[in-house]
């Protein structure tokens, strides 16, 4: 391990022992804050693999080494878990997932760049190189970004580069909240990091899966052998820890649930399933679980989302209204459309749903009010020079 570097742009160092990481997190948890990132391999595994994560305070910026040989990230966790240091992430989703599964606790507390980003008027997905450019002044150096992390030994470019991702995150991080503050909007960052700290967010339950992959049919019998074999694809990929695209598709789901098959040769005339995987162990699970779906009474089978089922489809001009209402109202406050509501729950708040996030807390307030006014009736949309209105009706 190379010795700290002093100073508020300190050259970053690779940590590689047990002894060099614990003496890292005992100094970083004297900081307000502190900024965090990994590096990880997930294409050809379910769960994926911590190869590296890197940690800046006010003086000094590592990269530790999360393969090294004989390294216990013990110290790392409980860094993680302090309640008096910030933790400050850009895009966390993925990295707070790792921590969740290495510690069985998301990181606390938490701060995500990019959420308070879209917040702060930056627009929606925004990237860490255009906040390091508009925040940091910097410019992020992406040759690295597909390297192979878990190759070893770590190239100096690779070093540089992943400590670059926590190094202009310091002054991203110090740039929003000031903002946010200026403009009232730290109560609206709040809530949204609290979702993220919610350890429900990054677990997937087998049961619901079925969901995302949007069947178009009301038929409860199929719903029910989908939902069969999406939980089964989750289950098997986390037991065998390949991807659940490389274990079976989407499409080959779809396929299976509608034609329910009752044998080895049924299911090996699927697509993408081949004649040894229907023969093999996971052949014959798919098959008990598609056995075990059809034995279901009709009162233990899905339903359909509420407005397919009852067929109450939104009007297209109500929509199409509510999507203008949206843009309006993002334009006003200068926060990024999808942070308000995404295409779905317009649909579904034109077709009279009510429980939706967008009329929740300060979403409610910026745009669910105006929303269910425009219902209603009670408002209309007008024009006022170059910008949209609402005009009470």
């Amino acid at each position: 391990m190379s010795r700290r570097n002093a100073g508020a742009e300190a050259a970053p160092y690779l940590i590689t022992d047990t002894e060099a990481l614990v003496a890292l997190c005992t100094r970083l948890r004297a900081e307000r804050f502190v900024t965090v990132d990994t590096e990880f391999m997930r294409e050809r595994t379910y769960w994926p693999e911590l190869c590296v994560v890197q940690l800046a305070g006010d003086n000094e910026v590592a990269v530790v080494d999360a393969l090294a040989p004989g390294i216990d990230l013990t110290s790392l966790g409980e860094l993680l878990a302090d309640e008096a240091v910030m933790k400050v992430f850009h895009a966390a989703r993925q990295d707070v997932e790792i921590f969740l599964l290495r510690y069985g606790a998301v990181p606390t507390p938490i701060f995500d760049t990019q959420i308070a980003a879209t917040v702060a008027g930056f627009g929606d997905q925004v990237s860490y190189d255009q906040l390091a450019r508009s925040l940091a002044n910097a410019q992020i150096d992406k040759a690295h970004r597909f390297s192979d992390w878990a190759a070893r030994p770590l190239s100096p470019a690779q070093i540089a580069y992943a400590a670059a991702d926590v190094t202009h995150l310091r002054r991203i991080y110090t740039g929003l909240t000031t903002k946010l503050e200026r403009e009232g909007r730290t109560a609206w960052v709040a809530e949204e990091m609290a979702a993220l700290a919610e350890p429900a967010t990054y677990r997937q339950d087998p049961d619901t899966a079925w969901e995302k992959l949007r069947p178009r049919t009301t038929n409860r019998r199929f719903l029910g052998l989908l939902r069969a074999a999406t939980a089964w694809r989750e289950r098997e990929a986390q037991r065998v820890n390949i991807p659940r695209g490389r274990l079976v598709k989407d499409e080959t789901l779809l396929e299976i649930a509608a034609t329910a098959p009752e044998s080895v040769g049924d299911l090996s005339r699927a697509r993408g399933i081949s004649e040894g995987f229907a023969k093999g162990k996971s052949g014959a699970s798919l098959l008990a679980a598609i056995q075990e779906a059809k034995a279901l009474p009709e009162s233990a089978l899905p339903e359909a989302p509420k407005e397919r089922a009852n067929g109450a489809n939104p009007s297209p001009a109500l929509v199409a209204l509510l999507k203008v209402l949206l843009a309006a109202k993002s334009e006003e406050h200068q926060v990024a459309p999808r942070l308000l509501a995404n295409s779905e729950e317009l649909e579904r708040l034109a077709a009279g749903e009510t429980e939706l996030a967008a009329l929740q807390g300060w979403r409610r307030e910026v745009f669910g009010e105006a929303a269910l006014d425009l219902r209603a009736g009670r408002v209309a949309l007008g024009v006022d020079g170059r910008k949209v209105r609402l005009i009470q009706a």
